[in-house]
């Protein structure tokens, strides 16, 4: 004969999702990034030139609730910039450190490929958020991006595998 067992432990249905209720409720959330880095023929990467902040960054934008991180790098280059890309690998990822009032994140840095000459004159602007795209070179990324993206840019092209990054830096 089995022993009785001093908890029971199982929950019906209803209890388990209760539970889980309270869980989603009140845990931490952290803000989810999602970015990919299209680059041209000569080795540049596109930055958007955004209207409510000074530095350029990459394309895409905060990943929506039930929404994954490479759909919405799609979704954002659509939205923002009037072409579908296509969304590659993913080259890095990286925790990101409160920054201007901005809370904690982690970013998906995806790779949107070489983009065809031609791209940048068939982009359809999204003018509320994107006033301007331009070719940078990775030397010239510190003029222009914020410090943790540019350290975050220059991480993810140079990687030969993905990796896990801290404020767009290696923690090894």
């Amino acid at each position: 004969m089995a022993e009785k067992p001093l908890i029971d432990i199982r929950w019906d249905e209803d209890k388990r999702r209760k539970f889980i209720e309270t869980l989603n409720d009140r845990l931490p959330t952290k803000r989810i990034i999602a970015q990919g880095i299209l680059r041209n023929e000569r080795g540049e990467v596109l930055l958007c030139q955004l209207t409510y902040k000074q530095e350029w960054d990459l394309p895409g934008g905060i990943v929506d609730k039930f929404e994954s991180p490479a759909h919405c790098v799609a979704r954002e280059c659509r939205e923002e910039l009037g072409v579908d890309l296509p969304v590659g690998e993913l080259l890095t990822t990286s925790w990101l450190p409160p920054y201007r009032g901005w809370d904690d994140a982690v970013a998906f840095i995806f790779d949107l490929g070489v983009a065809q000459a031609d791209l940048k004159a068939r982009m359809t602007l999204q003018r509320r958020e994107i006033s301007a795209v331009h070719w940078v070179g990775p030397a010239d990324l510190d003029a222009h991006a914020a410090p943790y993206a540019a350290r975050l840019i220059r991480s993810a092209l140079a990687a030969d595998r993905t990796a896990y990054l801290e404020n767009g830096e290696s923690r090894s």
